[in-house]
């Protein structure tokens, strides 16, 4: 019924669907959201992950862009933040065990780029009541 009821929501050209899911129809860009999903911690570059899905840098860059609304590594940053803060909500993880779960080398990057997208530092996150 779920699986039904998402369906019918992404079928209207009028619904609010993030672009990302979308993009998960595109051959090209599908499988390299999917590498970014599956290993968020990996040191992913535009490179590499043109590579991995067989197209160019440009191609892979301009094609992502078009499809998610930014670029590649953009993407992967906020994702690797999103998934952060749902550890740091759902995981009594330290915060350097999170950044290192997330791809971030320690604390200080994660607090780092945490505090520049969210505005908050991980432990501010963690000790707020959710919204």
């Amino acid at each position: 019924m779920l699986v039904s009821a998402l369906r019918n929501w992404f079928d209207n050209p009028d619904a609010d669907v993030p672009a990302w899911c979308r993009a998960l129809d595109d051959a090209v860009v599908g499988t390299a959201l999917r590498l970014l999903h599956d290993a968020p911690a990996h040191p992913w570059t535009v490179a590499q992950l043109a590579a991995e899905v067989g197209v160019s840098r440009a191609a892979l860059a301009r094609r992502f862009t078009t499809l998610v609304g930014e670029p590649p590594m953009a993407y992967l940053t906020n994702w690797r933040i999103t998934l952060a803060a749902d550890l740091l909500r759902e995981t009594d993880h330290t915060v350097d065990t999170i950044a290192r779960k997330v791809g971030y080398a320690n604390a200080y990057a994660l607090s780092v780029a945490f505090k520049r997208l969210r505005g908050t530092r991980p432990s501010e996150h963690r000790n707020s009541e959710p919204v």
